[in-house]
């Protein structure tokens, strides 16, 4: 049975619409279905001069007010949601097998009233799901490269309190889980980045890598994770030793993503570990500018597409 994947179309004012539909032109090895408004997939659709493949589903999830491109509706913002818990439904009653989401916009949905940080921690939340790792993919000259993070879309002035041996061990095993299972690496080789500058410099630019970060790494290789680090960011980003590792474990949003997206942007995925269901995503936001124009790039979605069949079918190897 071919893998059953679906997409949700994402805010309607920006991208999501248009390249769900435009990272369709080639096809997939996959049973497709797209969640989101029929009336504004189909003229996203026109606007690129395409059609939606027969062959693909639409799951009609009507928009609460008309929208249009590049201009934000708080009153569509439940709208988005509802796609997102359409998505997530069927992954859990076992319609999909997975889920590839287009991006949202945080902002106008906190402003609806909905505490949203991220398409990672709703998705935790509504499977119950106590850990989820965000992990960011891409192909590179040199091999791929994957950076996970131990905490997510979270202020930087908090990120110290929130870092413990506990999580660390928790995402550290939630890695090397998906790694064997999805990705199919037999003996996954992390490496985790320091908190600090220097990696703390032995503990003369912070503490945190040698009471919090190293008992965690010591624990993990005698449960039998191949575990490395506290390793100093500026190094282990150095092309070449960052691909002596499977994954790139690092503290915080912006010390790992940047150097992922300098790397591999409009082609890396966004995949969260953990889930009870492959979820992948882009590597990029709404560009509410570029909206109704039909230039936007699809490659980072058809790059989610892509690993999507690729994590179910070796999951169900």
């Amino acid at each position: 049975m071919l893998p059953r994947l679906a997409i949700t179309t994402g805010e309607p004012a920006g991208i999501g619409p248009e390249i769900s539909v435009a990272a369709l032109d080639a096809p997939l090895p996959a049973a497709i279905t797209l969640i989101g408004d029929a009336d504004l997939i189909a003229a996203r659709a026109a606007l690129l001069a395409r059609r939606v493949p027969e062959t693909v589903e639409i799951l009609h999830v009507p928009l609460v007010v008309p929208s249009v491109p590049g201009t934000l509706d708080v009153r569509n913002a439940r709208y988005v949601l509802a796609t997102l818990d359409a998505a997530i439904d069927g992954c859990t009653t076992g319609r999909f097998d997975a889920v590839v989401t287009a991006p949202v916009h945080k902002s106008v949905i906190n402003e609806a009233g909905v505490p949203f940080s991220g398409h990672t921690e709703y998705l935790a939340e509504r499977t119950s799901t106590a850990q989820v790792v965000m992990m960011l993919a891409g192909a590179t000259a040199l091999g791929p490269l994957r950076v996970a993070l131990a905490t997510t879309h979270l202020p930087l002035a908090n990120v110290s309190a929130a870092i413990s041996s506990g999580l660390l061990m928790s995402v550290l095993k939630i890695i090397d889980h998906d790694l064997r299972l999805r990705f199919g690496i037999a003996q996954p080789r992390i490496a985790i980045a320091g908190l600090n500058p220097h990696a703390g410099e032995c503990g003369h630019l912070g503490r945190e890598e040698i009471e919090v970060m190293a008992p965690a790494i010591e624990q993990a290789r005698r449960e039998g994770i191949d575990a490395h680090g506290p390793l100093p960011a500026d190094t282990l980003f150095v092309p070449a030793v960052a691909q002596r590792f499977d994954a790139l474990l690092a503290m915080y949003h912006d010390q790992g993503l940047p150097v992922l997206k300098y790397a591999t942007f409009g082609h890396g995925v966004n995949v969260t570990l953990g889930l009870p269901f492959v979820r992948t995503s882009v590597d990029h936001g709404t560009a509410l500018d570029k909206a109704g124009r039909g230039t936007a790039d699809a490659s980072s979605l058809r790059a989610a597409l892509e690993l999507a069949v690729e994590l179910v079918a070796r999951q169900r190897a």
